[in-house]
């Protein structure tokens, strides 16, 4: 069996990708008392990483597979999304 290589998100994408962070999950985090931080994009994988209120919440597999994932892949069909949670912020990371 055959396995196809990932393709790399383009810049586009990417932008994309980061704009609806910006302008859409991260308003929607912030209402539930969360702030969210863009850890990275890297080939078609997108880590995001949510603090405070939403630091070890048990609801974050929920917003995750309900909201941040579908929204993610309108921009970028084939993404992978990775959501960490907890009060350190990664290293890197950025505030959206």
């Amino acid at each position: 069996m055959l396995k196809c290589a990932p393709t790399a998100l383009d810049d586009t994408a990417k932008g994309n990708v980061a704009k609806i962070c910006r302008e859409i999950l991260a308003p929607l985090v912030k209402i539930d008392g969360g702030e969210m931080y863009l850890v990275g994009i890297e080939g078609d994988d997108v880590h995001i990483h949510l603090t405070g209120a939403c630091a070890g919440c048990p609801g974050s597999a929920l917003t995750t597979d309900k909201i941040i994932l579908p929204a993610l892949r309108a921009a970028a069909s084939k993404v992978r999304v990775t959501v960490t949670t907890g009060t350190r912020v990664p290293q890197g990371a950025e505030r959206v």
